[in-house]
């Protein structure tokens, strides 16, 4: 029989980053796995019902355990991730069903996530006792494998990379940017911002805004090119409002104002002559459409990202407008450098995304890993842990 897979993350329409790493596993599933089923444990389940080709979807926060279990029971194997689920004030929340699954017996496997930033003692404990129960772990950065050897995961951890770089793009055509208010004579160029959080403890949001605001008219003036800021969740549209309000000319900016599916976001940046962001997943779609790009990192994630694709990248807490604007200017000279270095390195990068499908399909039947009442005996006493926190 077809086996019952699971997937839990961060989906049900709050990032179209998530959404995209969900669309890319699902297709890889189904097109490796004919007749596989597909239960997906969301944070909105009709949102996943309605947008996914899966077979069945739960409200993962707002379900009691009770009804969590008997859908954990029938699973051969339960995936965690893609995405950076695995970091302070949440990745205990993410962790639950993994819970669930290793007390049935059931193998889990961390399906190309991200880790960090993850400081919290509780945090590091739950995340290393959780991975080290698992029959296998992909992780999508380098620096993810670095951080959970230091926390003391034992099982060992492999890199592949982010499943969004897997998809297609959809069109977005001229009536959708017509629709949006947005020319279609006149070049256009992305920007994405994003807000300040748990997963972005560093940024400074004044020192930022303004910094973004100086790209935007930085591009206006030198390229007469439209700023287009996509919102990848729809908090980042009050931050791009924010970011336009300090701007020498804030009619000449746009802010998307309707809801896209990522395939139709990658669509768009297809069109884009150039891509100035912070969000990673909108610099996967530019990367993957051949779209030239310079991104502001906030994040390991970020920096992994532009390092595998070849290009240089500048700290948003170090870049100062001077040289950030002279590497634009030079980029947009160069763009087309750019594209065959992005061409060069992509397939290679999306040679490792397609690896972890398989390595998660191996593991069905192993169960939760050898080691696993030996880790979560380590876990549980506090004051001895094997790493320091």
């Amino acid at each position: 029989m077809p086996p019952v897979i699971g997937i839990s993350g961060s989906y049900g329409g709050l990032n179209l980053g998530d959404e995209a790493i969900l669309s890319s596993a699902i297709q890889q599933l189904r097109a490796a796995c004919p007749g596989v089923e597909i239960v997906v444990f969301s944070r909105n389940a009709e949102h996943t019902r309605r947008h996914h080709d899966v077979d069945r979807a739960l409200n993962a926060r707002t379900s009691m355990r009770q009804q969590i279990l008997p859908e954990v029971q029938r699973l051969n194997l339960l995936l965690l991730g893609g995405g950076g689920i695995l970091y302070d004030t949440e990745a205990q929340a993410y962790l639950r069903e993994v819970e669930l699954a290793h007390e049935l017996g059931i193998p889990t496997f961390a399906f190309a996530v991200g880790i960090g930033p993850l400081k919290d003692r509780d945090e590091r404990i739950a995340v290393r006792n959780g991975l080290n129960r698992m029959a296998g772990i992909t992780v999508r950065e380098v620096t993810a494998k670095r951080l959970c050897e230091d926390i003391g995961v034992q099982v060992p951890v492999e890199v592949t990379a982010d499943p969004a770089l897997l998809l297609r793009p959809e069109p977005f055509t001229d009536e959708m940017l017509a629709a949006e208010g947005i020319p279609t004579d006149r070049p256009l160029v992305g920007i994405s911002v994003r807000e300040r959080g748990a997963a972005a403890p560093g940024l400074t949001a004044s020192d930022y805004h303004d910094l973004v605001a100086d790209v935007a008219d930085f591009m206006i003036q030198r390229f007469d090119a439209e700023p287009v800021f996509v919102p990848m969740e729809r908090v980042d549209r009050n931050e791009s409002h924010r970011v336009i309000s300090r701007m020498a000319h804030p009619d000449r900016a746009y802010v998307l104002k309707r809801d896209y599916r990522p395939q139709q976001i990658m669509g768009l940046a297809q069109r884009l002559e150039l891509v100035a962001g912070m969000r990673l997943h909108f610099l996967i779609f530019a990367a993957v459409t051949g779209t030239p790009l310079i991104a502001l990192p906030y994040a390991s994630k970020v920096q992994d990202l532009v390092s595998s694709l070849g290009i240089e990248h500048m700290p948003v807490e170090t870049a100062k407008a001077g040289a950030f604007l002279a590497r634009l200017d030079r980029l947009w000279d160069t763009r087309k450098d750019q594209k065959a270095v992005i061409a060069e390195r992509l397939g290679q990068v999306q040679q490792l995304a397609r690896r972890t499908v398989p390595l998660a399909l191996a593991t069905i039947g192993h169960g939760p890993g050898a080691n696993s009442i030996q880790v979560q005996r380590v876990g549980e006493d506090l004051a001895n842990p094997p790493v320091a926190f």
